[in-house]
């Protein structure tokens, strides 16, 4: 059956013309591959948080830190299920995606020096390695339960001496968008989405695992293209947010400061090591 020239959905005013369609159906075939990747990972359990009990100081042993490659800025279109839902939900959401990959990663290359900068600071002995981690190249641990990393490391244990390995493996950068099925629920906002996690070698467990995901609303009009510089400014704020995450489980295991003016400080942030991020800011 050939398509019309022009598809409406009326509830949220989606136009598709032909070359649009063209697009849609040659996306299928990845979508589908996509959502099979997808669906095998929500099949897995969830690791839940592990605080960060004790500084990674000197008596840690030799510490490695690593971090994955940062992945592709993007839009996440979750709540698309189908593959027809993925395919019209990304075409409607193209020039928001065109604009995500011209954006820039502003200090986050520099995240893994600056974890292994405040683990020096504690006084560890840190080895930070500068090749890019690939997870999908590391074979999964044989072992499986609660704290018990999924991947085994210790061929990096055992290339560069480690006692424990400290692992930034950042997800997502960009924008998300929630829908159902073809509708979108929500507006675009900025998202940046990351795990860290210290595996222990002496006893194949973590000593500290946290999951962030940081959602920022546009804080005006976000539907501003080219350029979408509500949204823009969104994603650099999620950006800045998912850093500070990571790093401050390590600010906060640094020696104790006794000035008047830091024992004023809230401390309701220090519950960030005992549970996930997950940040949605209006």
């Amino acid at each position: 059956m050939q398509p019309n020239n022009q598809v409406r959905f009326v509830r949220n005013e989606i136009h598709i013309n032909s070359w649009e369609w063209s697009m849609l159906k040659i996306s299928l075939s990845l979508m589908l591959v996509a959502t099979a990747a997808f669906t095998s990972g929500c099949a897995s359990v969830k690791q839940t948080p592990v605080a960060l009990s004790k500084a990674v100081d000197g008596q840690a042993g030799r510490v490695g830190v690593v971090m994955t490659a940062l992945p592709k800025l993007d839009t996440q279109l979750p709540g698309a299920g189908c593959l027809l839902c993925l395919a019209v939900a990304s075409v409607a959401n193209s020039k928001l995606t065109a604009h995500a990959v011209t954006l820039s990663y502003e200090d986050l290359p520099k995240l893994k020096g600056d974890m292994a900068s405040l683990l020096r600071k504690n006084g560890a002995n840190v080895t930070v390695i500068e090749e890019p981690l690939d997870l999908k190249a590391v074979p999964d641990f044989a072992a499986k339960g609660p704290n018990i990393p999924s991947k085994n490391f210790s061929s990096l244990q055992q290339k560069y001496h480690l006692d424990k390995l400290l692992v930034i493996d950042i997800t997502a950068l960009g924008f998300t968008r929630a829908y159902s099925g073809y509708l979108p629920t929500s507006d675009p906002k900025g998202l940046f989405e990351a795990t860290g996690y210290i595996v222990n070698f002496k006893s194949n467990t973590y000593d500290w695992y946290l999951p962030v995901n940081i959602v920022k609303s546009a804080d005006l009009n976000w539907d501003e293209p080219p350029k979408f510089p509500g949204l823009t400014n969104a994603y650099f704020q999620s950006l800045e947010l998912g850093r500070d995450a990571l790093l401050r489980s390590f600010v906060e295991s640094a020696k104790p400061v006794t000035s008047p003016q830091a024992k004023a400080t809230p401390t309701a942030s220090v519950s960030v090591n005992v549970a996930p991020v997950q940040t949605a800011v209006k």
